[in-house]
């Protein structure tokens, strides 16, 4: 496996949307001598192939032809969030690291058995979730440990998206159960991760679903309400039927000595700063304020050196496999609850 100042060898498997920004994020760490694409993958060759010629690297058809490539240290999963855990499983198994894109998977088992493959072969396992890059993210992050807001007594997140019935007519995995879920399991995964990541282990879960408008298995629209273990409370409100365009990305925490919520469409621009004593960090809030021109924003390249750092030994991984784990808790006890009427907790869901 590569060390020291030798570039990590990356494949890429899933050419569709969001393998832009991997892309993007993977040339510019070879511009920085760090990183390099040497393979991508796609069951549509057209795609894989322009993604391979983009980069100067192999295009596959097949992922396991793939995998007995002797010159890949890490391979990025792209795919449909259900498969996720299964190509996991068969990285790990032939000693490859693991970048998986959010979520883990859309099923808790199947999480945890990609999990225990990765402990059993001694590879990593990264869960993307690059928001926590996001520079507002980050000062939010750093106010709370510094314990500035005091006891927080509420956390409240809005993902107010768009998605036409054409974009889940584009391929005929996106809105079904098995392999993406609905608005909270694909656009959602990120603030789901945010909220227990700022607020602490979650306690239960309570939420309403509805399909209103899409033609799709899962839900367009949902309502989470979260009780977290520390007593505060959290709800979570996605849905994407926001018209006529993205509205809003947002996470509010209200605490006994501080107040903070950072909106714009991904998370982007700091709306509410007030503490009830000043400190050095806060000169950072207009910086913080960037102009994504999507909703994924700029956090992926900062996702992919922290990565390196991590499999380097620089750094401790923020988002491994367990972590990621949490979001899929959170998210299939939402499911269930809707399906049951009830208080779902978290920490019940078998392994």
């Amino acid at each position: 496996m590569q060390g020291g100042n030798a570039m990590y060898r990356f494949a890429l498997v899933g050419c569709g949307r969001i393998s832009k920004n991997h892309i993007e994020s993977l040339k510019q760490l070879e511009e920085q001598g760090k990183a390099k694409l040497v393979a991508c993958c796609d069951i549509i060759p057209e795609r894989a192939e322009a993604a391979a010629k983009e980069t100067n690297s192999k295009a596959f058809t097949n992922y396991e032809d793939l995998l007995k490539e002797k010159d890949i240290d890490i391979v990025s999963i792209c795919t449909p969030s259900g498969m996720h855990p299964r190509h996991t499983i068969m990285a790990a198994r032939v000693g490859k690291h693991v970048l998986s894109e959010k979520p883990a998977g859309t099923k808790l088992s199947e999480v945890d058995a990609a999990i225990d493959a990765c402990d059993e072969a001694g590879i990593r396992y990264f869960v993307v979730k690059q928001n926590r890059f996001n520079k507002t993210v980050q000062l939010l992050k750093k106010a709370i440990d510094e314990n500035r807001f005091g006891r927080i007594y509420i956390l409240l997140s809005n993902v107010l998206w768009t998605r036409p019935q054409d974009y889940y007519n584009q391929a005929p995995w996106r809105g079904a159960w098995e392999f993406d879920g609905g608005c909270l399991c694909n656009q959602a995964a990120h603030y789901v991760d945010l909220m227990q990541w700022m607020g602490g282990a979650v306690e239960s879960v309570q939420a309403f679903s509805a399909t209103l408008a899409r033609r799709i298995e899962a839900e367009d629209t949902i309502v989470v309400n979260l009780r977290y273990r520390s007593g505060a409370l959290g709800s979570i409100n996605v849905t994407t039927l926001t018209y006529p365009k993205n509205l809003e990305g947002s996470i509010t925490v209200l605490g006994e000595k501080g107040t903070v919520r950072i909106g714009g469409i991904a998370l982007n621009r700091i709306d509410a700063w007030e503490f009830d004593q000043p400190h050095p960090m806060d000169e950072e809030v207009e910086q913080a304020n960037t102009n994504p021109t999507s909703v994924y924003g700029f956090g992926h390249l900062d996702f992919y050196s922290h990565v390196i750092e991590a499999l380097k030994g620089n750094t401790n991984g923020i988002v491994e496999g367990r972590e990621g784990r949490k979001t899929v808790e959170i998210i299939q006890a939402a499911y269930q609850s809707a399906l049951s009427g009830g208080q779902v907790k978290p920490c019940a869901m078998p392994r």
